[in-house]
């Protein structure tokens, strides 16, 4: 099976934690040379509750998710992270059936 992608939506009024315990997240891996992690991840905020957020993680394959998962390093970060969360958050596993890029296509802001 191909890509995967996990969309994990929660709720927290204290967001600038949740991005610091996200910067800090990617370092630690990064300093132990962890090789297991998302090719891609997304945050995104909701125009319409300003205190709902959306990440998209996207992996190589399920597999690579679920040994993500198993990691003490991730396994410690999810911990934190329900802390800082107004509530536990919610989870959608998706394989991906199929997935393109437009071949040209306007720049889009950052």
């Amino acid at each position: 099976m191909g890509r995967f992608i996990q969309i994990i939506q929660y709720t927290t009024t204290r967001f600038d934690e949740v991005q610091k315990l996200s910067d800090e997240f990617r370092a630690e891996r990064q300093a132990a040379g962890i090789d297991v992690h998302p090719v891609r991840v997304t945050t995104s905020v909701s125009r319409d509750d300003p205190n709902r957020y959306t990440t998209i993680a996207e992996f190589g394959s399920y597999g690579d998710a679920m040994r993500n998962s198993e990691l003490p390093e991730t396994q410690r970060f999810a911990a934190s992270l329900m802390e800082l969360c107004d509530g536990a958050p919610t989870f959608h596993n998706l394989d991906v059936i199929e997935s393109y890029e437009p071949l040209t296509s306007p720049e889009l802001p950052t």
